[in-house]
């Protein structure tokens, strides 16, 4: 018997067995793509919910599809992510809706004092709204603005808030695909990014009883909400993971029968701007049951999981107007309505990523 023995002693080479701590093994991420809905300002709800998921560091990035306000969160996150990681674009996506809310401050679009007292965000009695309502239905952007120069007050902060350059030529950063509508032919134009600027941006946004088509290599382009909102193909045509999360603004249902004008094109908008996606739902529902059945193979076909972050309750009770509401008080409100979104996904569904869908795609939308 030794001296270790003796003594009560483990081997030398036993204690430092013991004395080696326990290191827990890094837990690997969760990649995921985005889909980015578009609607004007409520846009703002897409900045909470994507701030929420950058603020979790179980989830990684794998690219963005956006459309009008969804496109330009999508660019806003990417340029962040390449500047600093997710706190660059939790601070990108601050920044830029901060200067959306200083720029809009000053648009004649937005109510007076008193109108606000009377009717909160909902711009539609608003003198300057009723007014541009009017004129809009009669005159187009051509006839109200006839000089050549087409100015959209978007253009000057996309800007000064975007390194387009360097988005463009970063090796490493998540993809990213912004849809317009092709004027001319009616097709759907989805742009790399690769190919993105400002202009991109303006035309996914180009909403054509406001703003003049935005022109791109000689093809004119109108919001690509028509066609894609957003588009879903893009993320997973070429690879990439198989869940796929919608942030989506655009009430699908409303059990209560329009009557008044506004309330009419409001609904005729929400169901333009959802048909797209809904044919898409369709098509991928599709293939996922041919797929449990055995009728297709793997990889060709691809196995997707769809996820969803929405609060219809809430946002269907906003009225079109909202949409060019710039109030920053209404802009954190929606904000805070997508974080809470998003949290509550995330407590519900997160362990479903690449499992399941955490959404019933025949349920929700077909």
């Amino acid at each position: 018997m030794d001296a270790n023995s003796r003594a009560g002693k483990r081997p030398q080479s036993q204690q430092e067995d013991l004395a080696a701590p326990a290191v827990a093994k890094p837990v690997a991420k969760k990649r995921l793509s985005l889909a980015l809905q578009g609607g004007g300002t409520h846009g703002a709800f897409t900045w909470g919910a994507m701030e929420r998921l950058l603020e979790d560091e179980r989830i990684d990035f794998d690219g963005f599809s956006g459309t009008s306000a969804g496109a330009i969160n999508g660019a806003m996150v990417v340029e962040g992510l390449i500047e600093g990681g997710p706190a660059g674009a939790i601070k990108a996506l601050d920044r830029f809706w901060r200067s959306m809310a200083a720029n809009l401050a000053v648009s004649p679009l937005q109510a007076l004092p008193w109108e606000k007292a009377m009717w909160g965000h909902d711009l539609t009695w608003s003198i300057a709204y009723r007014t541009f309502d009017t004129l809009s239905r009669v005159l187009s952007p051509y006839q109200i603005n006839p000089f050549p120069i087409n100015y959209n007050p978007l253009r000057d902060a996309l800007n000064q808030s975007i390194d387009f350059e360097r988005l463009r030529e970063e090796t490493k950063a998540p993809r990213l695909f912004i849809s317009a509508t092709n004027v001319r032919t009616g097709k759907p134009r989805v742009f790399t990014r690769r190919e993105i600027d400002a202009e991109v941006l303006l035309a996914s946004a180009c909403l054509p009883q406001v703003f003049k088509a935005v022109e791109i290599e000689g093809e004119s382009y109108w919001d690509g909400g028509y066609l894609g909102n957003p588009a879903l193909w893009p993320l997973y045509e070429q690879g990439g993971p198989p869940d796929i999360m919608l942030i989506q603004l655009n009430p699908q249902v409303r059990e209560e029968m329009p009557t008044s004008a506004s309330d009419i094109v409001n609904r005729l908008n929400e169901i333009t701007f959802n048909g797209s996606l809904m044919a898409e739902m369709r098509a991928i529902d599709f293939v996922q049951r041919l797929l449990d059945a055995g009728r297709l193979e793997q990889p060709r076909y691809r196995r997707l999981f769809i996820h969803l972050i929405e609060d219809e309750d809430r946002l269907r009770s906003f009225k079109l107007s909202t949409k060019f509401n710039g109030d920053w008080e209404f802009l954190c409100m929606l904000r805070q309505f997508g974080r809470d979104a998003a949290e509550k996904w995330l407590t519900e569904h997160f362990d479903k990523l690449g499992r399941e869908s955490s959404v019933d795609i025949r349920e929700r939308f077909l």
